[in-house]
């Protein structure tokens, strides 16, 4: 790695990037890869599947950082997260071969409109109606779905997956802890598929500065998880999906 060009000020506004988005993936479970993949794709112009692997490179670190901290704060389910683990892993892998063979560029706004649509309904329903939870049953094939949208969309594991399991009732604090947790195993994985089918790409710029802001905030996404009230949660969840979706499908058929 060569940092005779390494300029600090120049990582300032990604090392606040990497904070803003790590701080909200670790109190929703959902946003750092698809606001990180939106910067080095859409403004700094890095091929799709180069962005993808970079970005689960610099997850490996923050999702550690959270999901150990996720496990401190209690908002670990254990039995759903080994029941998201297999089938999350296998669909990451898939995800990530195909990506790096084709350009998954033609399927993703479709995936992001369908995204937009659950963050209203998740947002309509903290509004209107408290909240009744029940344990998810539809997990494994959600589990699989998500892990090949995060490798191949460049992000979509959290948006996919803490979305569909609150829409089936499942309670907040516990899906966005378990979600982030089992997604430091799916970027590893994801990770040394990449590097298997592409190569290693130096971890500096950008990259560097996402990595920085993103350890700084996880620890503070993991203590806000706990202390959200499910309704609060339900509410920010529909936006976050809401905006960031909505923008994906702006920037791709705008």
């Amino acid at each position: 790695m060569d940092f005779s060009h390494f300029d600090l000020a120049a990582l300032l506004p990604f090392i606040g990037v990497g904070f803003a988005a790590q701080l909200v993936d670790g109190a929703l479970g959902m946003a750092f890869g698809v606001i990180s993949n939106t910067l080095l794709v859409g403004v700094m112009g890095v091929p799709p599947a180069l962005a993808s692997q970079r970005v689960h490179i610099v997850e490996c670190f923050t999702t550690a950082t959270s999901g150990i901290s996720h496990l401190i704060h209690g908002n670990v389910d254990k039995k759903l997260f080994f029941r998201l683990l297999v089938p999350g892993v296998i669909g990451g892998v898939l995800g990530a071969y195909v990506l790096s063979h084709l350009d998954a560029g033609v399927v993703k706004p479709f995936v992001l409109l369908y995204l937009s649509l659950i963050g209203i309904y998740i947002l309509v329903r903290g509004i209107f109606w408290p909240p009744k939870i029940k344990e998810a049953k539809f997990i494994a094939p959600l589990g699989l779905f998500g892990g090949f949208l995060d490798a191949a969309g460049g992000g979509g594991w959290g948006p996919v997956v803490t979305s569909n399991l609150l829409i089936q009732g499942a309670d907040p604090r516990k899906v966005v802890g378990t979600v982030n947790t089992v997604e430091f195993f799916l970027t590893l994985t994801v990770s040394a598929a990449f590097i298997w089918h592409l190569g290693l790409a130096d971890v500096a710029g950008a990259t560097l500065g996402l990595l920085i802001g993103g350890l700084l905030a996880a620890p503070l996404g993991a203590w806000a998880a706990k202390h959200f009230n499910p309704k609060t949660m339900l509410i920010l969840v529909g936006i976050v999906l809401t905006a960031t979706s909505a923008y994906g499908v702006y920037r791709a058929w705008g």
